[in-house]
């Protein structure tokens, strides 16, 4: 045990006072000036200085003792924060100058912890302006006394708060510097409380720092980097009918009544809808009426023609007229059976509200409604432009349905649009037909995600595929 060192139960008393009033601050400027001003107490000096350490600028007084708040743009201020940065680059190389170390003897004697290394550069130590480059030593004498003592605040975790610099005419004892270094630990702690968050960038650069952590940060980057991964899109889908039988307007008219209701099944023969059949009743009679005058006129032709040739000549004439009557009669007849049109084979009505329908005028093979299997569904996609990954018939992609959260159905891609087409939603997207596989099938017209998977490429190509296609289109490269 050293007999150097002594610390009695007074000083005791001021460090667990001095440790209680920094845990207490309630702002970094409270525990700043409880630093610079307090600390006398225990360790007298003349001067003292808060340095505040930071990752991206040089660094900053951030108190000094006897004033409330500094002025950087002041002499003394800009002098001392070129002590501090240089002290902080060459703390190791001071610390030999100091000629002091926290040795175990002395830790033991005071119930301090012990110091695993003597000329560790985290331990407070004391400095001249010997130590100092030439430039901030010839002004020394002007600002300070002729001793001063270093003490950097650093956390357990490494990171640096900066450092607090004592000056006076005496030179510091080695008790000076055990009890400094056990306020730096507190000041530290305290001072964490009130540091910001590190951001992305700061824990970038302490995991890039020199190393063999850094080494193993760039070979886990660079396998990520070039990683394969599937590329894979987005695109909204729906189940819609596979080879459907499209029900057709058969006559220009208006759709007077429908009578089966959407996703009904039907049998063949069953009605389905009627146009209005009043135009054609019309239509109809009038034939009617000139096929039976016709025939009456040809009638009386021949019976007349039995005598007199002229009216024998007539009889051609009239025999004409009579065929082009029954035409006529025989078409109006046959327009008027096709207003009420029946299902041709059995399945599920798929078609809008019957309501968007009745009255409404449709033209000569107009699409009124689809006669769909149940059990012959498919996949329709819609892939929009800016998502297209060059998908080819033969890829595979999963729907994931609404309406089942928990639900997915595989399909194989059968067909994809040459050409991209507007949407319902007015997106421009190409149409992409794909066959369930598998036991398992959704309901028609179950809608939901589709994941389409493309082929495998880099990880850094699927990270900047869209950012290096927005840039080409906006710098034409």
């Amino acid at each position: 045990m050293s007999d150097n060192v002594r610390i009695d139960t007074g000083q005791l008393a001021l460090l667990w006072q001095l440790a209680a009033r920094a845990r207490e601050a309630a702002s970094e400027e409270t525990l700043a000036f409880t630093i610079v001003n307090e600390t006398r107490s225990l360790v007298p000096y003349r001067q003292a200085a808060w340095w505040r350490a930071s990752a991206l600028l040089p660094g900053a007084i951030g108190a000094v003792s006897g004033l409330p708040q500094s002025d950087p743009s002041a002499p003394y201020i800009q002098w001392l924060g070129a002590v501090c940065r240089a002290l902080a680059r060459h703390t190791g190389r001071h610390a030999g100058h100091a000629g002091h170390a926290n040795p175990p003897e002395a830790a033991a004697s005071t119930g301090m912890p012990a110091d695993p290394a003597a000329d560790a550069p985290a331990r407070p130590h004391a400095f001249s302006a010997a130590d100092l480059p030439e430039e901030l030593a010839a002004d020394w004498s002007a600002w300070w006394p002729a001793c001063a003592l270093w003490v950097p605040l650093t956390d357990r975790a490494g990171r640096s708060f900066g450092a607090v610099v004592f000056a006076r005419e005496a030179p510091f004892s080695l008790s000076d510097e055990v009890l400094a270094a056990e306020l730096a630990q507190v000041w530290a702690h305290a001072l964490s409380a009130f540091a910001p968050r590190a951001t992305w960038a700061t824990r970038a650069r302490a995991l890039l720092r020199p190393g063999r952590q850094r080494r193993r940060a760039l070979a886990v980057l660079a396998l990520a980097v070039v990683m394969p991964v599937p590329l894979t899109v987005l695109a909204p889908a729906e189940v819609t009918a596979k080879d459907p039988f499209v029900v057709r307007s058969p006559l220009d008219g208006v759709v007077e009544r429908i009578y089966t209701q959407p996703n009904q099944p039907v049998a063949p023969g069953t009605p389905l809808f009627a146009l209005d059949a009043t135009t054609l009743a019309s239509r109809y009679a009038l034939a009617h009426k000139n096929f039976d005058t016709a025939q009456e006129e040809y009638r009386q032709t021949a019976q007349l023609a039995v005598t007199d040739d002229k009216d024998r000549l007539d009889m051609a004439v009239k025999k004409g007229k009579l065929d082009e009557s029954a035409v006529e009669l025989d078409y109006t007849a046959a327009q008027l059976a096709r207003v009420r049109v029946l299902a041709d084979r059995a399945g599920v009505a798929v078609f809008s509200d019957p309501n968007d329908w009745n009255g409404r005028a449709v033209s000569v093979g107009e699409k009124i409604m689809l006669l769909a299997d149940p059990a012959n569904v498919e996949l329709t996609a819609y892939l929009p432009v800016a998502e297209n990954v060059d998908v080819k018939p033969g890829a595979t992609l999963t729907l994931y349905p609404k309406s089942s959260p928990l639900a997915a159905y595989d399909a194989r891609i059968d067909t994809v649009s040459y050409r991209a087409e507007p949407t319902p939603d007015g997106v421009l997207a190409y149409r992409v037909k794909a066959t369930f596989v598998g036991g398992a099938r959704p309901v028609l017209g179950v809608m939901g995600t589709s994941r389409i998977h493309g082929r495998w490429v880099p990880l850094s190509y699927y990270l900047l595929r869209r950012p290096l296609a927005t840039a080409r289109q906006w710098l034409g490269w």
